[in-house]
């Protein structure tokens, strides 16, 4: 079985399911609640808190238990009957910022196989699998894979992907990544949560969290006051000048050729981006699954 994670800063996400990329340990079994996984004698529970930002995601097991959440998921939307079918076999896809891809692949990719049997419990029904091999593919470029015809006959797009922590973006010349204009920019939608989160509760002593600012950010919450809504907007105006800002000190004009926005950033911010004057011609990949779409895509054709 072949299963496509995305492991963004903020959020899990799979063909068939997203989640908030924060988990809860404990010794005993919490007494209520749902999507309740057992693993090596411990209980974990997903949060709506998310673990703080991490480079390399190798480090401790977080993210191969939030991974244990998304195969679990995906093995049941593909209608196997865990009470009889074995262990089962799985090849793994991921994804790494294009910046951080060349040192960390290998990696990351390690850090998934040579496991063995991985035995663990999800809502009481008992999971059986084996991680037969785990590949990496460049996040952004992915994504860009599945909008290929939109850009294939293009002679220069900038690729933008502005996710939890980062801001990644690569440039593709005729339909093929040129890697010396790449990089991660520490600029991501969580630097804008934390902003705003600061600054409102300074001036105003109330403390908004992430969904708050998502609500203000796409007029669906009229409950806060109108100099909230004002701190929100100027705030997120300021965060998408400043990107773009960042990309033409590294010599990248934007209003020359085309820009292709994707990310859950890019879905969040798009009416910033749009009325901003520093974008020329650019395209909106609203498919906040993206990536993980474009990592089967590239494993197909490699």
């Amino acid at each position: 079985m072949l299963i496509s994670i995305d492991h963004g800063n903020k959020q899990i996400k799979t063909l068939n399911r997203i989640f908030t990329s924060g988990l809860i340990e404990s010794d005993t079994k919490p007494p209520f609640g749902e999507d309740i996984l057992r693993y090596r004698g411990k209980y974990y529970s997903l949060s709506d808190k998310r673990i703080p930002y991490m480079r390399d995601k190798t480090v401790d097991e977080r993210f191969f238990i939030l991974s244990l959440f998304s195969i679990a998921h995906e093995i049941k939307c593909a209608g196997i009957d865990m009470m009889n079918s074995g262990a089962i076999s799985l090849s793994l896809i991921a994804g790494l910022p294009p910046a951080h891809f060349g040192s960390l692949y290998k990696k990351f990719e390690a850090y998934f196989t040579n496991r063995g049997l991985i035995s663990f419990e999800y809502n009481n029904l008992a999971y059986s699998i084996r991680i037969d091999d785990t590949t990496c593919y460049p996040q952004a470029i992915a994504a860009a894979w599945t909008e290929f015809s939109q850009i294939k006959d293009e002679p220069k797009v900038i690729i933008i992907d502005i996710g939890g922590y980062t801001a990644d973006y690569v440039q593709m010349k005729n339909g093929k990544a040129d890697f010396a204009v790449c990089d991660s920019l520490e600029h991501g939608v969580i630097k804008l949560y934390n902003d705003i989160i600061r600054k409102v509760n300074a001036e105003m002593d109330i403390l908004l969290d992430e969904s708050d600012i998502d609500a203000i950010i796409h007029k669906k919450c009229v409950n806060f006051a109108s100099e909230i809504h004002t701190i929100v907007h100027n705030m997120a105006t300021a965060f998408v000048n400043n990107l773009l800002g960042m990309l033409r000190e590294r010599d990248i004009d934007l209003r020359i050729g085309k820009t292709m926005f994707i990310g859950g950033g890019s879905i969040l911010l798009r009416k910033y981006i749009s009325d901003c004057n520093k974008v020329g011609v650019h395209i909106f990949n609203d498919d906040i699954a993206a990536n993980v779409k474009g990592y089967e895509l590239m494993h197909r054709f490699r």
